[in-house]
């Protein structure tokens, strides 16, 4: 039987600039996991593996642009648009090809998963307003202030169930991230920038 209404009445309203006291997003994280179902965790642990890296790859793309959660579904959707039109847009910055490093979805993918991809990004044009900003961190801020809408968009109807679970899971991963920047962080944003070109994907290799 599903906790749904029980953990999302015992979640805390959170926005984006919310601050973590004695707990972390790794606490909150686990609570959730612990009343949820086997099936439930298995949606919430390829959810958080979204965030590893590693794991980015089009394997992964192409099990969640297909995966039958309509909220893991679109919000990996947005991800991958999001993440290839920031390596076109530091493609064009570094004077690179425009799709070098741009994970798409050929002839040889299955139709499923290249109709998927192919989809309008209806959040295109204000994401590139968001890229064009001088200022490296208004534009990270930016972006995480259109995936935040993006989950809002998702999770519009959903009370309580699993979707609105996640939701909450990928919001908190956007608030721990500007929680833990500082100013040296700061300093650093364009070079994790670039080096997100150079391995956005698992499995790409940039010789600069």
């Amino acid at each position: 039987m599903n906790n749904y209404e029980y953990i999302i009445a015992s979640l805390p309203e959170i926005t984006t600039g919310w601050k973590f006291g004695e707990k972390g997003p790794e606490d909150y994280i686990e609570e959730i996991v612990s009343l949820c179902s086997g099936k439930d965790r298995k949606l919430i642990e390829f959810l958080l593996g979204g965030y590893c890296d590693d794991m980015l790859n089009a394997d992964f793309y192409a099990q969640a642009l297909t995966h039958k959660d309509r909220f893991i579904k679109e919000f990996f959707r947005f991800d991958l648009n999001v993440r290839n039109a920031k390596v076109r847009f530091l493609n064009k910055a570094l004077g690179r090809p425009a799709d070098k490093d741009v994970l798409t979805f050929g002839e040889d993918a299955a139709p499923s998963v290249a109709e998927a991809a192919s989809a309008d990004f209806d959040e295109a044009p204000a994401l590139e307003n968001v890229l064009n900003q001088e200022d490296i961190l208004s534009r990270e801020r930016g972006i995480d202030d259109l995936m935040w809408e993006k989950i809002d968009s998702l999770t519009t109807f959903n009370y309580f169930d699993i979707d609105a679970i996640l939701g909450f899971i990928a919001k908190m991963n956007i608030v721990a991230r500007w929680f833990r920047l500082d100013e040296q962080t700061g300093r650093e944003m364009f070079k994790r920038l670039v080096d997100e070109v150079r391995g956005t994907f698992k499995g790409v290799e940039y010789q600069g």
